[in-house]
């Protein structure tokens, strides 16, 4: 068996690129294969990342007895469909966000996986780093009292582009599938966390946006609620550039993080609790 974990990238698109460069320096995986649809496309991006195998359509990489994991990166609405093939082929699975675009899917997915044996992780990079890690200790240490209200918001100004994956409804375009999945994300780990479980779901959900002309969400705001009390403010876009920043209040203090979603380098999470000094906690 390889000392590395051998990875196949399905799709070649942007952030698949981004994956491919950032595994070129991973300790514990290796990529061996990448698919697209077509064959051109596998070779063209197989060239520029030094991939071994590959391949002009997705189920081949699947077929391929060495492949153990697989970043699965196409448009939305194809995450079900490959998701659960890479799971009937005993793949473990990365599955670039939103896991699907619906309950009835994700349900599917999560079934196919459990079904297989294998593992499944959306891929929230952000979960993963030590800046989150730092933040749920300190929302767990108490250090700013009981968690009341959380804040966050990931939102951004794109060009306009009505084919486009982020406008497209056929595509899964709009901001609640794109980048708003991270907010709410936030607020159930955060609200988990105040509550000592690794995560929370809220038991209310209200929300509200603008739908523009191609039918998708171009930005959004949403109330929940969980246990305790606690209250989440989400919001997010894809044609409104917000401040992308993680608030969270306390009966006894706050907690900003100014990079939750991409989380710098030299991360930095501030701490500010009730008739105290300003304090800033460095990752």
């Amino acid at each position: 068996m390889a000392d590395k974990l051998q990875w196949g990238i399905i799709s070649t698109g942007r952030i698949a690129g981004v994956f491919a460069k950032a595994l070129a320096d991973s300790k514990t995986g290796k990529l061996l294969a990448v698919a697209s649809r077509t064959q051109e496309a596998a070779d063209k991006f197989g060239d520029e990342y030094n991939v071994p195998r590959r391949y002009g359509n997705y189920q081949a990489l699947l077929d391929d007895p060495d492949v153990q994991a697989v970043y699965i990166a196409p448009p939305h609405p194809m995450h079900a469909e490959w998701t659960v093939k890479a799971a009937e082929a005993g793949k473990h699975i990365l599955c670039e966000k939103p896991l699907t675009i619906n309950f009835p899917d994700a349900m599917a997915v999560i079934e196919a996986a459990r079904r297989n044996d294998v593992f499944l992780m959306e891929a929230f990079m952000y979960r993963c780093h030590p800046q989150t890690a730092k933040l749920v200790e300190l929302v767990r240490s108490g250090i700013i009292g009981e968690i009341r209200m959380i804040q966050a918001t990931f939102s951004f100004n794109a060009a306009w582009n009505p084919e486009g994956r982020v406008f497209n409804p056929e595509l899964g375009g709009g901001g609640i599938l794109d980048v708003g999945c991270y907010p709410v994300s936030m607020s159930r780990l955060i609200a988990g966390a105040a509550m000592g479980k690794p995560f929370a779901e809220p038991i209310e959900v209200r929300g509200i946006g603008r739908l523009g002309e191609t039918g998708v969400d171009e930005w959004a705001a949403g109330i929940l609620k969980f246990e305790n009390d606690i209250i989440a403010q989400v919001a997010t876009g894809v044609r409104l550039t917000q401040e992308n920043v993680v608030r969270i209040y306390g009966s006894e203090g706050s907690i900003f993080v100014p990079s939750p979603w991409f989380c710098q380098e030299r991360a930095e999470i501030i701490v500010a609790r009730d008739g105290q000094q300003q304090e800033t906690v460095l990752v």
